[in-house]
Parts: structure tokens; sequence; C-alpha cells
């Protein structure tokens, strides 16, 4: 961690933290809320690492004025959160529960009454298991079902949410739900799988279309990105660079601007009817950003069905997931989108950035997590040395607020800046929560 004083950040810079439903909530089968594939998946023997499930995770469900009171104690402006597909419209594509949409009523008001900004994401993967069993996003006709979904919630939470995400990383849905399999529901299609790219999408600019009708907040998506670093100089492994940054970064990015689909990867687009990309590219406000860490590719073997293999990056230091911790990719990354996207790119936020560590209380019951203290401080070093170059960055979303039920890897990896023993359901704020919040408060 630099020992110089982290630069300042202009006036009206979203601080904030993010969570999502099935991660947190818990309440699996309360109030009329419906199967997702995330429940069928967790309930899968031998799908996740710990054997455990999201029934209750943090039980955020029952405990949310509890975590808007450490929102509060954060000092954060911005509070980003998902809602549940299941909650709202059970069997997907049926009646709206109004207890679901009331679940939400009340944690938008409490946020706002503590001056937080409610920043809702509609999918963060929690797809209704009905619709998954028509076809999931294979289905064109989910595309829809979700545009329905959206005008529901919309027209419940539109005067009040300050910003609307509609997807969350559809790429990582993609990939590891529907090409590899380690993400519900589970397909391996490899490159089968583009049609879930497009459906996504098709549906992402339906549900901006639902949202116009009922709000003038502003409207965003969040794309996982990754700078993609070669393994090697040889002209295989840059063509390697390509399509892997084709597929990774400019798949779920072109589109969005009137650019269509990168042809480098030679997909099938039967899928792609008249007039989808011009309902894909409807204008939006901003464009979340989701970074982890950069990627190594390098050719792949003769008779790969892959274009490229993914190696490790040496010579950064290592998360518990194994994953580098590199700031310079932020800055790196930040700067190709301004060079790439030009004139077509909104204001950006960092919708999610974090780190997961084997973080455990002290015998005085404090948790001392300098790791994740060095990560937000080289991170938010790297966001305003891109923006000194002039990218127009205007927020950081830290995930997560709450150590969660973190996928295919269950309680077994712990991101949180407040440490949640998963017996008992304490919460402990972490050192990390300490160093955010002072540097939120600073003058």
């Amino acid at each position: 961690m630099s020992t110089a004083a982290m630069p300042e950040f202009p006036a009206g810079f979203r601080w904030g933290v993010s969570t999502s439903a099935y991660q947190i909530e818990g309440g699996a089968d309360t109030d009329g809320r419906g199967t997702s594939i995330w429940d069928t998946f967790a309930h899968t023997p031998g799908r996740i690492a710990d054997g455990s499930t999201g029934d209750v995770a943090c039980d955020h469900y029952h405990r949310h004025a509890e975590d808007v009171a450490l929102l509060a104690g954060l000092g954060v402006s911005s509070y980003r959160f998902s809602i549940a597909w299941p909650r709202v419209r059970p069997t997907g594509d049926g009646p709206v529960d109004p207890r679901g949409l009331d679940f939400y009523d009340r944690l938008v008001d409490d946020l706002l009454a503590h001056d937080i900004d409610p920043v809702a994401t509609l999918f963060h993967w929690d797809l209704p298991q009905s619709l998954e069993d028509a076809g999931g996003w294979l289905n064109r006709d989910t595309a829809h079902r979700f545009a329905e979904y959206a005008d529901a919630t919309a027209a419940r939470l539109g005067d009040r949410v300050k910003l609307w995400i509609t997807l969350n990383e559809p790429f990582i849905h993609m990939s590891l739900g529907h090409a590899t399999g380690e993400h519900a529901p589970g397909r391996t299609l490899l490159f089968d799988a583009f049609p879930v790219a497009h459906h996504q999408l098709l549906g992402h600019g339906l549900a901006v279309a639902a949202l116009r009708t009922h709000t003038t907040s502003p409207i965003a998506i969040a794309n996982n990105y990754s700078p993609v670093r070669p393994a090697g100089d040889s002209d295989a492994d840059r063509a390697a660079v390509a399509a892997y940054e084709a597929l990774h970064n400019r798949l779920f990015t072109d589109p969005l601007f009137g650019r269509g689909y990168p042809d480098e990867l030679g997909f099938d687009t039967s899928a792609v009817r008249a007039d989808d990309l011009d309902v894909i590219a409807a204008p939006i406000d901003v464009l979340g950003v989701n970074y982890y860490n950069p990627t190594g590719v390098r050719a792949a073997q003769e008779g790969s069905p892959l274009p490229f293999e993914l190696v490790p990056l040496e010579g950064y230091p290592r998360t518990a997931f194994d994953w580098p911790v590199a700031p310079d990719g932020l800055h790196e990354l930040l700067g190709w989108l301004h060079r790439t996207y030009a004139d077509d790119l909104p204001p950006i936020q960092i919708t999610e950035s974090g780190c997961a560590y084997d973080d455990t209380p002290d015998a005085d019951g404090r948790v001392h997590d300098p790791e994740r203290i060095a990560y937000l401080d080289g991170h938010l070093r790297a966001i305003h040395a891109a923006m000194a170059d002039g990218v127009d960055v205007t927020g950081y979303f830290v995930w997560s607020l709450l150590d969660n039920w973190e996928w295919a890897e269950g309680f077994t990896k712990r991101f949180g800046l407040v440490h949640v023993d998963f017996d008992t359901q304490l919460r402990t704020p972490k050192s990390s929560y300490a160093w955010l919040r002072d540097l939120i408060a600073r003058p």
C-alpha cells in the first residue's frame, strides 16, 4: 500500500458497496418466493465446494435494517443491491407477488431515510427455474419475460431508485453458466452458448425501454471486464489475445454502441433477428464496470475447441481465490474503454471491485484485513490516474458489504468489508470497513 496520501476525488463522486440477492438474502421459501436456477444448482450434490446453499445466506431478508445501519455507518452515498426476479414474479412469467416488491419497497425507503441512493440491479443470475425449464436464456421468449419483470418492478420502485442496472456480468453468466457449466444452470455448450449472449442483450434493450416509461433515473448495464495479456510474443499468441478480448470484453459492449457483434469468433448469429441490434443499442446513461483481474492468454493447443488458452499471470500478489491483485490492470482497462468507444462511451461507474481473503476474528473478536486495505488503496489510485488521463469515472462500489455465499464456492470465500459468522449471523466490521469509512469522510 502506498504511503502517500490518497488523491482527492471530485465532489459528487459516488462511494458505494455492492451485494446480490441470492448471495445475501436467504428467505428462500419466504413470502411466496419462487425457485431460481441457483436454488436448483446449489441443491444438486457436487455442485458447491462446501455443499452449502443460499437458503439462508446472510439472512438479509430479515436483517436488512441492521445492514442498512452498517451502510450508514460506513458513510456510503450509494448502495447497489439486486432484486430477486423469483420474489417479484415467482414463476418468471406469471403474476406479480406484491410481498416480494414490499420487501424492496421497505429497503429502498430505509436507504433513502439514511441519505443513501438505492442502485437496483434487475438480474444478478437468479433466473426463475420455470423459465429455465422452458429453455432459459437460450429461448428468445426469456428476453420478453425479463422486460415484463423490469416493467412491473419499475412501476413500483421507479420513483425512488436512483440508478437502474439491467444485467450483471452477462459474460460470466453466459460463460460459466452455459459454456463451461461451473455456475447455474450448469450447461456446457462452449461457443454454442452465443444465443444466451444475444438474448440477455436483447432483454437488456427491451428492459431499458420498459424502465424509461417509469423513471427518469439513469440506466446502466454492469459488464465484467478483464484486460488481456499475451503469455508469449508469437503471432498465434496475439491472435489468441484478440479472440479472447472479443469474447470477454467486446461481445457485450460493441452492440451497446451500435457496432454489432465482433466477427473474430465466427459465431452462428442466426438467433439475431431484424431490428434486434437497434433494440440492444438503446442509449444508456452509465456503463457499469466490474473489475477483478487481468487475464493471461496464449495460443491454443492443436485440436482445442477454443481459439485461446488461459494461463496464470505471474508476478502479482494473489487473493484467496488465487486471482492476481493488479491495480494496473484497472488503469489499463479504463484507458482501453476510453480509446475504444470514445464519444460513444457514457460515464463509467466501477460497480464491483473487491478481493477474497481468509479473514478470521482475533481473540478479541476483531477482524484485521490489511490485504484488503492495500487492494482498495491500489485500485482507487488506479481509478484516479485514469480520471487524470481523461476517463469519466463517477463512482466506485466495493464488492462486497458482507461476507456472503460465493456461488459455486459456497461459504469458503470472504469478500466483505463486514465479517459474517454464518452460524450466528453476527456482523463484525473489519479494519477495511473503518479504513474506507475514514476515506469517505475526508473533508
